[in-house]
């Protein structure tokens, strides 16, 4: 399998897959807490081994991350939904974000709630250029 393989799919549920996922993106771009919030569930974790250690966060933690100050070179980042796997009311997607000279690879877990699609968990690696 390559490294550029998509799975994305004509599932009824696409588009509201989607948004959580692009409030996700969305909240980069903006720098903005509610942004991830919104695309969250509020038990969500958030998980990657960055130089050796595991990292794990929960919402509130990730969020105090955001302050609402795009970065000075948001222009020429780039956010792309690759793979997108939904069965049900549980779905996986694959996001790349290149900012800069680091290029991070997000896998995520959505369920469908009450309150639409969230985003469960996420798990990502970042990888310096």
């Amino acid at each position: 399998m390559s490294n550029t393989a998509t799975r994305l799919t004509s599932h009824p549920e696409e588009a509201a897959v989607r948004v959580p996922l692009e409030l996700y993106m969305r909240g980069h771009a903006e720098d903005s807490a509610e942004h991830m919030r919104a695309a969250f569930m509020p038990t969500a974790r958030l998980e990657s081994v960055r130089e050796g250690p595991l990292t794990s966060w929960d919402l509130d933690t990730y969020c105090q991350r955001f302050n609402n100050t795009p970065a000075a070179d948001e222009a020429t980042r780039r956010r792309t939904i690759d793979t997108l796997d939904i069965v049900g009311t549980a779905a996986s997607a694959k996001v790349t974000l290149v900012h800069g000279s680091i290029t991070f690879t997000d896998y995520f877990v959505l369920l469908k709630t009450a309150q639409g699609w969230k985003i469960a968990n996420k798990a990502f690696h970042a990888q310096v250029a």
